[in-house]
């Protein structure tokens, strides 16, 4: 008998919009997205899995699917380059998943090895591949068809376009150029058309209805490419599940390109909410999102403790004491990491130019992924801080390079950090730097210009960034925009053109370290005794306007 579940209240029941015939028998479909490596958070895969198993006692016609982002943004996945989580999620016992934007994090070459570690099925429409070598998505279907008893279900997955700056860029290349394709051109249209296209073969086959994995966000801030827009330019489309923007949709509906309701569903990150999409006896579909179950699979729980186990021994390494928090978020969970300065933010592009002893300091706010709380600080909390692990490079670059690298990373900023509880202004890439200062005006709309890849292409005239300046001697002057300085920061940014960043092509690689970023933190605590008390208040390096 199924446990007692706790459900968000589930607003809406859609009667099938095709002419498809009633199921013989109720469909299932659970949908997780965006975990991100928790999967011990909140509802958990040890509930989850007990949750679908129960389902199956029930029906057989049950699946298990996952809508991406789920192998990076934790110890877990991090430290064992997604390894663990891939084992969990064979384990739990998923059937199908799509990409998102972070399971290339560890590269090309890792992606196509834990694709191959999975024991489910990953599916994505969305891709075009012109290099010498072999595609990571190589085999991959781009939809699935499954026959419940009669009834046939498409399930057709789309990653967001925006992966490849969202991700690294430079994994996307071959010999410096692009080989990889998201189907990003014409402002969205052409994604829209793949997509229709796809839908339309699956309806040449009799299909009763289909499903979208999506990883594209329903928020306007991912304009072009979001889930709603893509529901309002294709037909044929009767409910999309989506990931990407951690957003909790418990159903709604949206009319298509001939005006007939669409449902999207989205359930968050970090386990908040399992979704439950329900094709019932009379052809009606309904969503609901659980986010508590009373019942635990003792298995999955053992296997993650014992993974936890295997890292605790590294991660639970004391590295000092602090008795002041240094936050990435206010209050109200606003992210001011990528929109403001902040002192996590201060702390670690000082640790760099404390390795490497340069002139400038320049990451991507992305880069800031947890904050330092007061008390205890583990080699798990610095992990914690940035999980990515990229290493970090030493380059020599113009001053006018530095100039144009702070005017991108500033395009998207905001007068204010929030609007009716929501944040406005974020960009992962916007600059956080050492050894620098800088004013951003947000009164003057920004010049940059960008390719279909959002891949930073020129600067007009008009500038939002000024008054930059440099720290020499122990005082802020003005930068020489002809003027050569020395940089330091992550490959990411200075030489992967991370989230589009291109001002810095062509600079000159001084050192490859390799450190990572928790070891340019640790490196700077321990030599400090601690963490120094400047990062208890900001400095007043960005100045917003």
């Amino acid at each position: 008998m199924i446990k007692k579940i706790s459900l968000l209240l589930c607003i809406l029941l859609l009667t099938c919009m095709s002419a498809c015939q009633k199921p013989k028998e109720t469909v299932y479909i659970y949908y997780t997205s965006d975990v991100h490596c928790g999967v011990n958070d909140n509802l958990g895969f040890p509930s989850l899995k007990s949750l679908v198993d129960d389902r199956k006692v029930e029906n057989k016609n049950v699946l298990l699917v996952d809508l991406g982002d789920f192998i990076q943004g934790g110890n877990l996945g991090s430290l064992t380059k997604g390894e663990s989580i891939i084992e969990l999620m064979n384990a739990v016992g998923y059937d199908y998943a799509t990409f998102g934007n972070h399971e290339f994090d560890y590269g090309i070459d890792r992606t196509k090895e834990l694709i191959s570690m999975a024991q489910f099925q990953m599916i994505v429409c969305n891709t075009k591949y012109s290099g010498s070598n072999t595609s990571v998505f190589e085999g991959l279907p781009e939809y699935i068809i499954r026959d419940f008893n009669g009834t046939k279900v498409a399930l057709i997955g789309v990653m967001t376009p925006s992966t490849i700056v969202t991700s690294t860029p430079a994994f996307f290349k071959e010999n410096g150029e692009f080989v990889y394709d998201f189907y990003e051109g014409n402002n969205g249209q052409e994604l829209f058309d793949k997509i229709q296209s796809v839908v339309d073969e699956v309806r040449k086959q009799k299909v009763d209805y289909v499903v979208v994995l999506s990883h594209l966000g329903a928020d306007e801030k991912y304009y072009p490419y979001n889930s709603i827009n893509m529901i309002t330019n294709t037909s044929g489309i009767d409910v999309v599940l989506d990931g990407h923007a951690h957003a909790t949709i418990i159903g709604d509906a949206y009319p298509n390109k001939e005006g007939k309701d669409v449902i999207l569903s989205s359930v968050g990150t970090k386990m908040e909410n399992v979704g439950e999409l329900i094709i019932d006896k009379d052809g009606n579909i309904s969503t609901a999102l659980i986010s508590t179950y009373n019942k635990q699979d003792e298995n999955i729980a053992k296997l993650i403790d014992d993974e936890q186990q295997k890292l605790d021994v590294v991660l639970s390494k004391k590295i000092c004491e602090v008795d002041f928090s240094l936050p990435m978020k206010d209050e109200n969970g606003i992210r001011l990491s990528r929109n403001r300065e902040t002192t996590i933010g201060n702390f670690m592009v000082d640790s760099i130019r404390n390795h490497f002893n340069c002139d400038i300091v320049l990451i991507n706010a992305g880069s800031i992924r947890s904050s330092i709380e007061a008390g205890t600080v583990t080699y798990g909390n610095l992990v914690d801080v940035n999980p990515f692990g990229d290493p970090m490079v030493l380059i020599k670059a113009k001053g006018q390079m530095i100039i144009d690298a702070l005017e991108f990373g500033a395009r998207l900023t905001e007068g204010i950090t929030a609007f009716d509880g929501n944040a406005v202004g974020e960009n992962g890439g916007m600059i956080v730097a050492s050894g620098l200062k800088y004013t951003i005006n947000t009164n003057i709309e920004s010049t940059v210009t960008m390719d279909d890849k959002n891949i930073m292409t020129g600067i007009g005239d008009s500038r939002r960034v000024s008054d930059v300046c440099i720290l020499q001697n122990d005082e802020y002057v003005p930068i020489d925009p002809e003027a050569y300085y020395t940089v330091g920061g992550t490959d990411y940014l200075l030489l992967l053109n991370g989230d589009g960043h291109t001002a810095l092509d062509g600079a000159e690689i001084v050192e490859y370290s390799t450190y990572t970023f928790t070891d340019v933190m640790e490196e700077y605590i321990n030599q400090n005794n601690g963490i120094p008390e400047a990062y208890r208040k900001l400095e007043g390096r960005i100045i917003i306007k």
